[in-house]
């Protein structure tokens, strides 16, 4: 059986520990996945405990040349993640304390007789040459001390032939060490021997303040990067501190305050004004507003009335409430959400993965070419030390800090920055396809629309008033369980109209309803019903039918003999879809709207909000497929549904995007999650999509552009030519630099906004709406259509009427000899839209020139 576990990992350090511990685990029979994640030092492994048990794995990371536990142990639990990451960094700060304390005197004593700095005599002259080379040393040792993560780490995963950062580090600074340590030696036999030539050679070519300055150098890139990494982990923080740790529940009559923990389902929880909700639930007593945006991102108190649910972490703004438990622990929503940003900032996009191969090899390859370097340069009739300083400088530039960071920190400020939007992005993966999608399928109820059919329309006939007819009509649907009798009855009720006695209700299928209202007669329904009963609607007829062309349904009411009025109902556009799709369709997406009502409520719709292609009569089990049919024309599809009815089709999408508060259905099978029912939010997935995308493409450019100039400048390529040589220090200050500065990039995602203004979209996303626009203006606006099966007038005239009747047709003329239709469009219309057309008209489109 499946099963999957968190492990936290110590000692990587670069994206070369990273890819090591994954290669290890990844070899083991019965791991079916893994994500090693080096912002946060752990680890999802997917495995069958069947076949593998928690040891073997820690093993195996153990044989890496690291260390693991699991999350679930008992120790790993007791401290939180935002305790163990201030102890590492707290620890961190100590180190580059100690280092500078060290390396200040170091560096000073080193340089001084070069750049003319008073020292004391003690420390000049050939005589004192071992006293200036052995303080330098003792100087250099605590420096090396303090920093011993990098030879402990770095000498342990070269030894099991895993090299990482550290090793370059190690081998570098302790290359350097034991040179000067050698060099003391030389210079102490020399003032044995009176070889006073060989005293000044080695007193001028000590390398111990380039260890210490680059442990120094790179232990201040290490607290400046940590100092960062902090801060991209602070939306997950403010989650985990939203939820109160403490609760009054009522039990028995008497009110106690109890740990968060210890709330069970059922129990009933007080909430005063101001105070935040600590669990799910539903309100038993009292009414309020709740200020849920911090979990949806919903700026406006919602009001809540008993029988509403709540969402635990929200704050109660104005009412005394109290509630019943409903989920508790890891199910209320704010568990869910923290665990899904949390898996998404752990997993891995298809461009980190390439990052993470490239540096498992690269470590290899930098310490062959500091080998080589060095080796050449000896050949060539240079001095050791020279060769040792190219071959430490090639060592120390190339440590590939910059390349693991670049991806996991833009991911984990961008997903964190999603959440704070109502935005879950539940995997790396759907964070780096989004930003390609070309095509995004909208489903229509409760998407586009509100999902709850209103009042619309109320139409009277003769001396009778609305709110007449309104009585009526919600006296007789008392009775019916219909979703439209309900919205009649919540506009009396909005209105505060007292309803009449009804009695000897029938409900006739697919038509509507028969009863009594205080003594007379009322039917309502549709004109299969009103025909059926023979009432007369000659001057409603046209009433419905209008009507009917908007997308709403009337519902005629009448007598025995005639009708009294109509009242349309419709499930209204959201107020900012219309705007949502104008803004999909500026960033170069082709929208399609999916939806299981009759063509005519589709087209109303469509018109409405300004899609394109409305694919209408379809059954949820088939949304799927029409998804697959997309996909099959070579379109990434992205798929926009409520999550339930709609789940195989979000499933099957290139990136599943469910909207509303996050049903459990939408968290299974969606990879985005809009905690709010607002479309705009989608725009806002893929705008922040795109972001993060771009913002890991700059990350990795300067990471390689580092270490690519770097090494053949360290490698002393320039030397003969130009004279020009990297120093050590500088090589440490240049790649500690290169990662800090990947880091502080990933945070300007911090400032993400979602651009909503048409004009501002086509502006900043123009290369990508650019195949759009070119498809527009280079399109021919007069087309011809082939088309196979007209035979008469009759189907010239049919299919004329359907094409014209698209928006997007300036006119449209078939000439039948030739079996073709000539088209003026005012804009382009998609081959699948005419096809659609011509098949409802029943013909076949074969072919458009």
């Amino acid at each position: 059986m499946a099963k999957k576990e968190k492990y936290n990992v110590t000692g990587m350090t670069c994206a070369a520990c990273s890819a090591a511990v994954e290669k290890n685990v990844k070899k083991l029979e019965g791991v079916k996945d893994i994500s090693v994640n080096l912002l946060q030092n752990n680890m999802n492994v997917e495995f069958d405990e069947s076949v593998l048990t928690q040891e073997d794995i820690i093993k195996a990371v153990e044989d890496a040349g690291y260390g693991a536990s699991s999350t679930e142990d008992k120790k790993s639990k007791s401290k939180t993640k935002s305790s163990t990451v201030d102890e590492e960094f707290q620890a961190l700060k100590l180190r580059l304390i100690v280092s500078i304390i060290f390396t200040l005197p170091l560096f000073y004593l080193s340089m001084g007789h070069m750049a003319g700095w008073p020292l004391p005599s003690i420390f000049l002259g050939s005589e004192n040459a071992v006293t200036f080379a052995f303080t330098q040393f003792l100087l250099t040792l605590p420096v090396m001390i303090i920093n011993r993560k990098f030879y402990t780490i770095g000498f342990k995963t070269l030894w099991k032939r895993n090299p990482n950062m550290d090793s370059l580090v190690a081998v570098g600074t302790g290359a350097a060490a034991l040179y000067g340590v050698f060099a003391i030696y030389r210079i102490g036999t020399g003032l044995g021997t009176g070889n006073m030539e060989l005293v000044m050679r080695y007193s001028h070519d000590l390398y111990f303040e380039s260890a210490g300055v680059i442990l120094t150098l790179i232990t201040f890139g290490k607290f400046l990067e940590g100092r960062a990494k902090g801060k991209t982990s602070e939306a997950i923080e403010k989650l985990i501190n939203l939820a109160p740790k403490m609760a009054l529940v009522e039990k028995n009559g008497e009110i106690e305050e109890v740990p968060v923990e210890d709330v069970s389902v059922g129990d009933i929880i007080i909430v005063k004004p101001g105070q935040s909700l600590p669990v799910d639930g539903e309100i038993v007593e009292g009414k309020t507003s709740i200020d849920e945006s911090m979990i949806t991102g919903e700026s406006i108190p919602v009001e809540k009335n008993i029988g509403d649910k709540v969402i635990g972490a929200s704050i109660n703004k104005t009412g005394f409430i109290k509630f019943k438990a409903t989920k508790v622990g890891e199910d209320t929503t704010l568990s869910q959400i923290i665990t899904l940003v949390e898996e998404a900032q752990a997993s891995k996009a298809p461009i980190a993965k390439m990052a993470d191969k490239i540096s498992s090899i690269f470590v290899p390859v930098v310490l062959s070419i500091a080998l080589a370097a060095t080796v050449i340069w000896l050949l060539l009739g240079y001095s050791f030390e020279f060769a040792l300083s190219i071959g430490i400088s090639v060592l120390v530039i190339s440590c590939p800090c910059a390349l693991g960071l670049a991806t996991p920190t833009a991911i984990m400020v961008g997903t964190g920055k999603g959440a704070e939007k109502g935005i879950l992005i539940k995997s790396g993966e759907a964070l780096e396809i989004a930003h390609s999608i070309d095509t995004i399928v909208l489903d229509k109820t409760g998407t586009i629309t509100e999902g709850k059919p209103i009042v619309t329309d109320i139409l009277t006939y003769g001396d009778i008033r609305e709110e007449d007819i309104l009585i009526t009509a919600a006296s007789a649907e008392k009775s019916s369980e219909h979703p439209l009798a309900e919205s009649i009855i919540n506009k009396a009720e909005e209105k505060g109209l007292a309803l009449k006695e009804s009695k000897d209700f029938e409900a006739v299928p697919g038509q509507g309803l028969k009863a009594v209202v205080e003594g007379s007669n009322v039917n309502i329904g549709n004109l299969k019903l009103m025909n059926s009963l023979g009432i007369e609607l000659k001057n409603s007829e046209s009433d419905v039918d209008k009507l009917s062309k908007e997308g709403k349904t009337p519902l005629i009411v009448a007598d025995n003999e005639k009708v009294l009025g109509i009242i349309a109902v419709a499930d209204t556009i959201k107020p900012t879809s219309k705007q949502a799709v104008e803004a999909m369709k500026a960033m170069g997406v082709n929208v399609v709207m999916l939806t299981g009502d009759n063509k005519q409520t589709a087209e109303a719709i469509r018109k409405q909000v300004g899609i394109d292609m409305a694919i209408s009569d379809v059954l949820p089990e088939d949304k799927e497929k029409e998804v697959k049919r997309l996909q099959g024309e070579n379109s990434r599809v992205a798929m926009v549904g409520d999550g339930i009815n709609d789940a195989p089709a979000l499933a099957r999408s290139d990136v599943g995007i469910a909207i509303g508060a996050g049903t459990d259905v939408a968290i299974e099978s969606a990879d985005i999650v809009l905690m709010k029912s607002d479309l705009l939010d989608a725009v806002g997935a893929v705008q922040l999509s795109k972001s993060v995308i771009r913002n890991i493409k700059q990350n990795l450019f300067w990471a390689f552009f580092y270490n690519t100039l770097g090494i053949p400048l360290a490698a002393g390529v320039l030397y003969t030519s130009l004279g020009l040589k990297l120093n050590p220090m500088f090589a440490a200050a240049a790649m500690s630099f290169s990662s800090v500065s990947v880091v502080t990039n990933a945070l300007r995602l911090k400032g993400f906004k979602p651009i909503y203004e048409i004009s501002k979209i086509k502006s900043k996303y123009k290369k990508s709406s650019n195949k759009t626009n070119e498809n527009k203006e280079g399109a021919a606006m007069k087309k011809e259509l082939i088309i196979e099966g007209m035979s008469c007038n009759h189907c010239k005239m049919r299919v004329e009427k359907e094409l014209n009747a698209l928006d997007q047709v300036e006119s449209a003329e078939v000439i039948l000899e030739e079996k073709k239709a000539v088209v003026k469009f005012k804009e382009e219309v998609s081959k699948d839209v005419l096809e659609k057309v011509i098949d409802e008209a029943g013909y076949k489109l074969v072919e458009v020139k």
